[in-house]
């Protein structure tokens, strides 16, 4: 049976009003879980606060078996650096580096050696000596996924990872994502408004009526 890599526990959260209340859900290793739900509805809150990001008004986070708000921040600061991976839409690359710089500065942080069968999956092999700023959007968006995935992430969060790439580029992420889950014992939650992309995950929840419902 697999272990249980992340685990949310009665999470309330809001700012004005409430977004969601009393939000459990479970995430194994091999696993990938996707979140959908309207604009506004708190998927990506709901997101920064299972990644270390934000501490939820009411309920508990378990992390790689540690109770995550307990924590002292150097220790959430190493868990980010070595333990948990983290793709944004937008992908926050050095400008003045080149692609392959830019892989370079996750590697050296957390000790891990750059894959080259992973830069390739990611088409992106041909273009690492290129400055970022000579990139086309859907190529700086694979450096970045390459970037978190080179460190061997045990979790990886990703908040609307292909949002900005057409269909058949949103495809290969989504194949290189889910493979790299299910072959390094890894566990995936990704936001999206895509519900195609979310349908590939095994598990797909909506946040609806600030409820977190799993599809049947």
């Amino acid at each position: 049976m697999s272990e249980a890599l992340l685990e949310a526990k009665g999470i309330s959260h809001g700012f004005e009003y409430t977004l969601f209340d009393d939000v459990d859900f479970v995430l194994k290793a091999t696993e990938s879980a996707a979140i959908v739900g309207r604009s506004g509805s708190g998927k990506s809150t709901l997101l920064h606060i299972v990644s270390t990001f934000l501490t939820p008004n009411e309920g508990s986070v378990k992390l790689l078996n540690k109770e995550l708000y307990a924590l002292k921040e150097s220790e959430i600061e190493e868990m980010r650096r070595y333990e948990i991976g983290i793709i944004f839409q937008f992908h926050y690359l050095f400008k003045g580096m080149s692609a392959m710089e830019n892989v370079n500065v996750a590697t050296m942080l957390s000790g891990e050696e750059i894959d080259e069968n992973l830069l390739e999956k990611l088409e992106i092999k041909e273009v690492m000596d290129h400055k970022i700023g000579d990139l086309s959007g859907g190529q700086q968006q694979r450096v970045s996924i390459a970037r978190v995935l080179s460190k061997k992430p045990r979790v990886i969060f990703a908040d609307e990872p292909t949002g900005n790439l057409d269909k058949e580029t949103a495809n290969l992420v989504m194949d290189v994502l889910l493979e790299y889950t299910k072959h390094n014992d890894a566990a995936l939650l990704l936001v999206t408004h895509d519900n195609e992309m979310a349908s590939r995950c095994d598990k797909t929840y909506r946040l609806e009526e600030k409820q977190l419902k799993e599809y049947a």
